[in-house]
């Protein structure tokens, strides 16, 4: 296995530790759950950008580095719900959404066919990492507010949650948008009338 692919492996056996960290008790906990998903995610640009230079893209790396990128970002939306700081139907939507993609480029590539990423993706990517930066950035600071530098309050928390709503709002959207970008474009790969 070359390094790009090791990499993507990699990424997957950190989403687990990183939900380990989410799910412990205490702000060093906390810090490390958010530089273990930092650390998982620089390697998602670094599996990338060393298949592309070393030329070593396989398709193994095809398959799983967008498995490996799913993995990681989904179980960080489903990890919010169970600590009650996403709303449960926006991850649902989320959910589906992947799902339906990922089958998409899956029926695809039987077809021979790659299904690259778009603007409305790419976008959809964005706002799904920095929503989940963010709500890991607040984790952090709610639990060394209460915890250790006493300055949280009701005031500080409403905020903080106002701003994550509208936020995952947004990331919503982006991810309705991107999944019927992606269904509109590659219509012939399911439409019987393309296929007949």
């Amino acid at each position: 296995m070359n390094l790009p692919n090791t990499l993507t492996m990699l990424r997957i056996v950190l989403t687990f530790a990183f939900i380990f960290f989410l799910f412990m008790a205490g702000l060093f906990y906390k810090v490390l759950a958010f530089a273990t998903f930092l650390l998982a995610s620089f390697t998602d640009l670094l599996d990338g950008f060393l298949a592309k230079r070393n030329n070593q893209i396989t398709d193994f790396g095809k398959l799983m580095d967008p498995i490996a990128d799913k993995i990681l970002v989904l179980s960080a939306f489903i990890a919010f719900v169970e600590l009650k700081m996403v709303p449960a139907w926006m991850v649902v939507i989320i959910v589906f959404r992947e799902v339906v993609i990922t089958t998409l480029r899956g029926l695809a590539y039987t077809k021979g066919r790659v299904i690259a990423a778009d603007g409305a993706g790419k976008h959809k990517t964005v706002s799904q990492v920095v929503a989940i930066f963010t709500i890991l950035l607040y984790v952090i600071f709610r639990e060394g507010g209460e915890a250790v530098f006493k300055f949280w309050t009701s005031r500080t928390e409403k905020c903080f949650a106002d701003v994550i709503y509208y936020l995952m709002v947004v990331t919503v959207i982006l991810t309705v948008v991107s999944g019927v970008s992606y269904l509109v474009k590659n219509r012939s790969l399911y439409s019987s009338e393309k296929n007949s």
